[in-house]
């Protein structure tokens, strides 16, 4: 890697370190909601509970930790979560009893899908400027290629091992590989470091940065909020529940983890259009389309039996998480600047975490209360179409505070 650009370096981090988020993901987790739920012999109510619990706890921590990126240097903040994923991944491979799961969700969902993403993109979202939708869609390959390959891989290991080996095999892996990656690409970048770029006529805007405690002051934050949970809070639900889904289709258990194939293959598809149009059209005009392939999903998933159902119910649902995934991270640092952005993406990213707690105990209260999977993707369309709605009243707003020169 001695002879890449600074700039690639940051990306291939950010790239990997996205890829190693999805051990904490809810699509990675829900392939051991069955075998866990087996030899635990808990509901999935129970489940649910316990997992939207933890994930809770974990939303709470984030915020006082995630902020802390902003005052250390980046090389020392990813030491620090690498060991944090090592040790959760070993963790959860000894689970024997529902207080293990509980501690076992909790540290994957913290140091996983929290402080993985949230160390990625905040890196990403403060080194880039003119190319920062581009570089934010490029590392998010990295969720979308886990999400290809994860699924079917996992599901083929546990034909030959324990569900407790292949965590095992996860944690070797993460204390081996992530080390050398982070020493070899992020080595010399400090707090102020910027996105070099070769272009002399590229002019920067100067725009306020927002301090968290003036963020939480400004009702945009909330509308917008609104809207980015909605994919992680139904998207968990579904991944955590594919079980049930299944089941109640009546499509066979390979089903929805072959669909996961499309659903990749739409994220990234996405992720390189929505990187591109990032730039050229900023996030905060594209934010209102963010949705809508979700809504579109869930009238699938409500009206649809056939097993092909499921590739196009998931290939709209990967077309929204490719939108999410470069607007949910760019969005922040476009209207609220970048100086203070950690600290802001670290409230951002707790409740998204927060969302996906809520999406389990949610979408478990409701399969343990009757409901089925066409009631509640009803549910889930009718929030879309709320918060989407409260978007565009407010869409001419979005806009950041320039700086007089």
């Amino acid at each position: 890697m001695k002879n890449l650009s600074l700039n690639k370096k940051v990306i291939i981090f950010g790239f990997i370190f996205t890829f190693f988020s999805s051990f904490g993901q809810s699509f990675f987790l829900g392939l051991f909601n069955a075998p866990i739920r087996n030899e635990l012999d808990i509901s999935h109510g129970q489940f649910g509970n316990i997992y939207a619990a933890s994930t809770i706890f974990s939303s709470l921590l984030l915020i006082w930790v995630g902020k802390k990126i902003d005052e250390y240097q980046i090389i020392y903040y990813s030491f620090f979560v690498i060991i944090l994923l090592f040790f959760s991944s070993l963790f959860f491979s000894f689970i024997n009893s529902i207080y293990f799961l509980a501690i076992g969700i909790f540290l994957m969902r913290f140091s996983g899908q929290g402080l993985m993403s949230h160390t990625s993109t905040t890196t990403i979202s403060r080194f880039f400027e003119k190319s920062r939708g581009k570089a934010l869609s490029t590392i998010w390959f990295g969720l979308s290629s886990a999400e290809f390959i994860l699924p079917v891989l996992i599901t083929s290991l546990f034909a030959i091992y324990s569900w407790r080996t292949v965590w095992q095999g996860i944690a070797i892996i993460i204390i081996l590989f992530l080390p050398l990656i982070i020493i070899n690409t992020i080595k010399n970048i400090k707090l102020d470091s910027r996105e070099k770029d070769k272009n002399p006529n590229f002019k920067k805007i100067k725009i306020k940065s927002w301090r968290r405690r003036e963020v939480i002051k400004d009702y945009r934050f909330y509308i917008l909020s609104l809207n980015m949970l909605a994919m992680p809070w139904i998207a968990t639900g579904i991944f955590v529940y594919q079980s049930f889904i299944s089941e109640s289709k009546l499509w066979s258990i390979y089903t929805i983890p072959k669909a996961f194939m499309i659903y990749s293959v739409a994220s990234i598809v996405t992720l390189f259009f929505s990187g591109l149009l990032v730039d050229k059209f900023t996030s905060r005009k594209l934010i209102s389309l963010m949705n809508i392939p979700l809504l579109l999903a869930m009238i699938v998933l409500l009206n649809a039996q056939h097993e092909i159902s499921a590739y196009i119910f998931l290939g709209l649902v990967g077309i929204s998480n490719g939108l999410a995934n470069v607007l949910g991270s760019s969005t922040w640092a476009e209207i609220y600047g970048v100086k203070f952005i950690g600290s802001i993406k670290a409230l951002t990213t707790a409740f998204m975490v927060f969302s996906t707690a809520f999406g389990t105990a949610f979408f478990g209260l409701l399969i343990d209360s009757g409901y089925t999977i066409e009631n509640i993707a009803f549910i889930a369309g009718i929030y879309i179409i709320i918060s989407l709605s409260l978007l565009i009243s407010i869409r001419k707003t979005l806009e950041p505070i320039k700086l007089r020169k």
